[in-house]
């Protein structure tokens, strides 16, 4: 009798109906936001405007289409792409170091990052024309971060075991050696080059384009497909890694696709837009509050809620400042920095030093 009443309601404390409830609502709101970046800008062209003359049967005019397919459109794309990777990757960290403070930057994804963008700025023109401009940068800058991500991951790994500990410690290590070699970087470059890798850092959509977008959808939307099937393993190794083990879990397996798969997506966003923060770390945090520390449920939601968020910040900086354009770091660092606090008080996370 006490089976069939435990197949037939939710065994207390699940939160699967609040998950997938959440699911549907930020699906509305990643639709919402996405209306709203294609109907924002200084240009003055509105989307209902557009569709009005589209229900008229009339030809949008070429400034209009420019606008909206040629600036705004992949602005959203990108936004869209790097918002769920950012967020995603966060999970992936958060899961994998079983520490709800960890977020990608611990894999040495984003100093390397900043390295790479720092020598292709700095160096970039003493060295042979076989690049466009417009592609040194964002190259340079992820074939730093995946540089940094295999370093650190083969520092870590001894006889075949990666250890958690080892990574964390080795992604402080060599953060600060290429935060070092970026400030010498810094210290060389002229003033162009200077306003150059201070935007850069800060983060921004404005250089967003088709051609941006097809070379960071083949690194982002495979990590985005295939992490959820990662769930089980990092519900697992919040148990530990001993206990992950005897519930059959290939557990160097699962470290290995997590560093990888966030060292493809978060390199290929911060090559792509620079240095945004917080979304990594706050998002999982917001979520584990509404539906529960379940990755089946969370990543998912990861995925919608950082893209919402990302692209939603995008919106305010273009129109806060406008004509000109706030870089959308600030923004995330301004809104992300109290939240987190918020968060770190609320929930009691410290440090035992005794």
């Amino acid at each position: 009798m006490t089976g069939g009443l435990l197949t037939r309601h939710a065994p207390a404390g699940d939160r699967s109906g609040r998950a997938t409830t959440t699911l549907g609502l930020l699906l509305l709101l990643v639709a919402a936001m996405s209306i709203l970046s294609i109907g924002s800008g200084a240009s003055g062209v509105s989307l209902p405007h557009v569709l009005q003359d589209l229900l008229r049967g009339q030809e949008i005019e070429a400034r209009d289409r420019l606008i909206l397919w040629g600036i705004r459109l992949p602005r959203l794309a990108m936004g869209l792409l790097v918002g769920a990777a950012l967020a995603v990757s966060g999970v992936l960290m958060q899961g994998l170091f079983r520490n709800p403070l960890a977020d990608p930057g611990i894999v040495g994804v984003g100093s390397g990052a900043g390295l790479g963008a720092a020598l292709a700025i700095v160096l970039g023109p003493w060295l042979p024309a076989v690049l466009p401009t417009l592609w040194l940068v964002p190259l340079a800058a992820f074939a730093g971060g995946w540089a940094m991500t295999v370093l650190l991951y083969r520092t870590a790994t001894r006889g075949g075991q990666t250890s958690v500990a080892t990574m964390l410690l080795g992604g402080l290590a060599f953060g600060a050696l290429a935060e070092a070699a970026r400030g010498l970087l810094t210290y060389l470059a002229d003033d162009q080059q200077l306003r150059d890798l201070t935007f850069w850092s800060m983060g921004s959509l404005a250089g967003a384009s088709w051609r941006k977008v097809g070379a960071a959808l083949p690194l982002i939307l495979p990590v985005l497909l295939l992490a959820p099937l990662m769930a089980r393993g990092l519900n697992a190794l919040a148990l530990g890694e001993a206990a992950a083990r005897h519930l059959g879990i290939p557990v160097q397996r699962v470290k290995r696709l997590a560093v990888l798969g966030v060292a493809s997506a978060t390199g290929a966003s911060v090559a792509m837009a620079g240095g945004i923060g917080f979304i990594g770390i706050v998002v999982p945090h917001l979520l584990r509050l509404a539906t529960g520390p379940d990755h089946r449920f969370l990543l998912p939601n990861a995925a919608l809620l950082g893209a919402a968020l990302l692209v939603g910040a995008d919106v305010v900086a273009r129109l806060i400042v406008a004509p000109a354009e706030m870089p959308i770091g600030i923004l995330t660092a301004v809104i992300g920095a109290p939240v987190f606090l918020w968060i770190l008080l609320r929930q009691g996370y410290g440090l035992d030093l005794q």
